[in-house]
């Protein structure tokens, strides 16, 4: 089997476009060949070696650094046209010749350069320069014939330095003597005052009126265009001019010889300079890719070895670069396929973007294999196929006499012939062309055989049995093109797992076709195929709104984990500060029970030693008494901790909102110890649906108190679906996924991220951008730490380099 099929695959995917546009980027005819040897590769390894290449360079042109980019010269005719001995190159090749040997010696440079550690900077590229053996010095050696004018200097030869003086000192005398002559014309009359030298025939000549000609000897070159005027040259500068032009073929003389000269030096490296602009061509086309990469926004996916797809955010480049220019979106393309589920059949509306799906999944797996960068996310996974396959458009040929049904035949006669594993096969509406029944019939039996033989593909269907069938068989499944009922448009949107309605009778509405018309239609498509069709709408339907509940539910346990974990951050808090509280109690009270002691000890002192009378006695126990009392109040100041929730209940102050009456469908409630309203709406099992907002929430009603509703509390409880404390849409309105940290000091910005991931998570955010700069380094590494330890952080990483590279951290959350 061919690598691809048919001949004209790439015109039906439109790759030819995609090498025009590298074409358009080269530099010189050497990029130009390269570009047309692009041709699709099966060889892991060699595709991963020009991918690498492309995203090298696509980083040197993002980090803006100085590549070499002028001079970039093809010459492969002077090489063919010095094989042969005694032939030399002009002046003006050699020229060129030098200044792209200056660049080729610029690129071996460029590409050595290795960082501190010794490794190459770009260790892909710098593969193209391994092995070239350019002499550094031979543009040295070319300037030293020529100048940059691309004359030969003067001094490349004694005699060529002769001629050249020789030269110069008899066209000085000409141009003397001929102006001298000149200059007597005018004064005695014979040539106008006007008149100015003249040049014919290369020789300078004077213009003199017809009736004057013979007061000068010379010789008469031409005459004017009225004949009045003859253009004379003086015959004692005709002798000096004659000499000048032999003189002008002696140095065409000794030019020729230097040049025959230089081109025996530059014969031998012919073979090692051919490398040398072999490099140079290869370059020219690795940019070219590189540019244009960049303008399709294309990145370089994870290659797998295996036959398989695992495409996030993939665009049609040629689509992406079109609606680029008129500021429209392109809706990305997301797709998987592995062993399991090989076979994709996408069924849906007609301009609903089927036929694009197909042709996006074609191009940027010949792109990929081509080694070419593709538009879509750089953690997409990609797998190598052997071999391409394509049905797509009208076949059609009046030549062999093919329908365009026979040509479909043929081509599927060719797949199944050579279908297996590592086959990847594309066709567009499946099975039409011919009487539908049949059609669907052989699409079918050939569908199921490419399954058995474990060929991966995409197929475009609007056929019910097809549909069907992705759903019965293993290694095959569904894929529906979404489509706005509401408005009547498509959304271009893939959506796998189920199969899509085609639409036709709502579409045909839409445009105006009568009730009567689609009434009488519907009833000549038969029962089962319009049921199959409705049921699918109300599938999709009730699949949209499941899973809208599903977000909704999401969101309420998000939001209900969320609290659960700031009310048990805060028991914690609560309880290191009782702990805290207490142990300094304690040491406050050691400390107060230690001066007392001493006191006490001080005061039996003096009473012993001064055997004191009762008047002093009294008076030291008056003052044991006074120290006692001060100590007493010093422990009464001391803080502790509340006794406990009985304690703190009895203490706070009565709530006089509450409205202590039995709980009921409508009224107003909120949980206890919590200060944000909501209305009941069912009660069922000893537990109240309370709305909260836009939130749901099933909560016992023993957990919730009444509010009264003349009290000002109630006038501030909201109903359900107006804005809240905490209203998603309110959130939601408010939110955004960016939040910039830069200048912030760690502490604060910790904070700050700490609610913000808090609001994403609780509104359903599946990414943020946290832009905290590069700077000094401190910022990022403690955010990044920071985010190791938050149990719904999927992943982080850096922003793409074109995008922020690693002054901004991207994070995902999870599912």
């Amino acid at each position: 089997m061919d690598k691809i099929y048919p001949a004209n695959f790439e015109e039906k995917t439109g790759f030819d476009k995609i090498r025009e546009m590298l074409l358009e980027r080269c530099y010189s005819t050497l990029g130009e060949n390269e570009v047309r040897k692009i041709k699709f590769n099966t060889s892991k390894d060699q595709i991963k070696c020009l991918l690498n290449r492309t995203e090298e360079f696509r980083q040197i042109i993002l980090a803006g650094k100085n590549f070499p980019g002028a001079n970039y010269y093809d010459p492969t005719d002077v090489f063919k046209q010095l094989r042969p001995a005694d032939t030399f190159a002009e002046p003006e090749i050699l020229l060129e010749l030098k200044l792209s040997l200056e660049t080729i010696i610029k690129i071996m440079d460029f590409l050595a350069r290795a960082h501190d550690d010794g490794k190459l900077e770009y260790p892909w590229l710098a593969q193209l320069t391994g092995g070239l053996e350019v002499d550094k010095d031979l543009p040295s050696q070319i300037n030293a014939l020529i100048d940059e004018q691309a004359i030969v200097r003067g001094n490349a030869s004694p005699a060529l330095a002769k001629i050249r003086k020789e030269q110069l000192d008899l066209g000085k005398k000409a141009l003397q003597r001929i102006n001298s002559i000149l200059s007597e014309g005018k004064a005695q009359g014979w040539i106008k005052k006007d008149a100015e030298l003249a040049l014919r025939n290369g020789r300078q000549v004077i213009p003199v009126a017809v009736a004057f000609k013979r007061k000068v000897r010379g010789f008469i070159h031409d005459h004017s265009a009225t004949g009045q005027t003859a253009f004379l040259e003086p015959e004692e500068v005709f002798e000096l001019n004659n000499r000048i032009r032999e003189l002008a073929m002696e140095e065409r003389q000794e030019i020729i010889r230097l040049l025959k000269a230089f081109a025996d030096i530059l014969r031998p490296m012919i073979p090692a300079l051919k490398q040398g602009y072999d490099m140079l061509g290869h370059v020219d086309a690795i940019r070219a890719k590189a540019s244009l990469a960049l303008d399709m926004e294309a990145m370089k996916p994870q290659l797998k070895d295996q036959a398989q797809l695992k495409w996030v955010n993939a665009k049609h480049p040629l689509l992406y670069l079109a609606y680029k220019k008129q500021n429209k979106h392109v809706e990305p393309l997301t797709i998987e396929l592995n062993y399991e589920d090989r076979i994709l059949v996408i069924s849906g509306p007609n301009a609903g973007g089927k036929s694009v799906c197909l042709k996006t999944c074609g191009l940027l797996q010949y792109m990929l294999q081509c080694g070419l960068l593709v538009p879509m996310d750089n953690y997409s996974e990609a797998g190598i196929f052997q071999h391409l396959f394509i049905d797509i458009g009208d076949e059609q040929s009046l030549e062999n006499d093919l329908s365009t049904y026979s040509s479909h035949l043929l081509n599927m006669k060719y797949l199944l012939a050579h279908a297996n594993q590592g086959t990847f096969f594309l066709i567009d509406e499946f099975g039409s062309g011919t009487e539908p029944r049949i059609g669907g019939a052989i699409a079918e039996a050939i569908l199921e055989e490419l399954n058995a033989k474990k060929a991966m593909g995409v197929v475009t269907t609007h056929y019910t049995k097809l549909k069907l069938m992705a759903g019965k068989h293993p290694g095959m499944l569904n894929g529906s093109m979404l489509f706005d009922s509401k408005q009547m448009k498509p959304l271009y949107r893939l959506k796998t797992g189920i199969p899509g309605s085609s639409f036709a009778f709502e579409i045909a509405r839409s445009i105006g076709l009568s009730d009567a018309l689609l009434e009488k239609a519907g009833s000549l498509s038969g029962d089962h195929d319009l049921d199959f069709d409705i049921q699918l709408q109300d599938l999709e339907a009730k699949k949209t709104e499941l899973e809208a509940k599903e977000k909704q539910l999401r969101h309420a346990d998000d939001f209900l984990s969320e609290m659960i974990e700031k009310y048990e951050r805060l028991r914690d808090e609560l309880q290191e500060r009782k702990n805290e509280m207490l142990l300094e109690a304690r040491r406050e009270a050691k400390q107060i029970l230690s001066g007392t002691n001493k006191m006490i000890e001080n005061t039996i002192r003096v009473i012993k030693e001064a055997q004191a009378g009762k008047e002093q006695t009294r008076k030291a126990r008056r003052h044991l008494e006074d120290f006692t009392i001060a100590q007493e109040e010093k422990l009464a100041k001391i803080p502790l901790p509340a006794a406990g929730k009985k304690a703190r209940k009895k203490q706070a102050k009565p709530d006089i909102d509450l409205d202590p009456s039995p709980i009921r469908v409508g009224d107003i409630v909120k949980v206890k110890d919590q200060d944000t309203p909501g209305e009941v709406a069912k009660i069922s099992g000893g537990k109240a649906m309370v709305v909260f907002g836009s939130i749901q929430l099933r909560i016992a009603i023993n957990e919730l108190v009444k509010l009264k509703k003349s009290s000002n509390r109630m006038s501030a409880a909201r109903k359900p679906g107006t804005p809240s404390s905490f209203d998603i849409n309110a959130r939601a309105a408010a939110f955004k996924p960016e939040i910039d940290l830069r200048g912030e000091k760690v502490d604060q910005a910790l904070h700050k991220l700490q609610a913000h991931i808090d609001d994403a998570y609780l509104l359903g955010v599946p990414q943020i951008r946290i832009l905290h700069g590069k700077g000094d380094g401190i910022l990022r590494p403690a955010i990044r730490n920071f985010l190791q330890n938050i149990p719904h952080v999927h992943r982080y990483r850096d922003e793409h380099p074109d995008r922020g590279g690693a002054g901004i951290t991207i994070v995902d959350f999870s599912g």
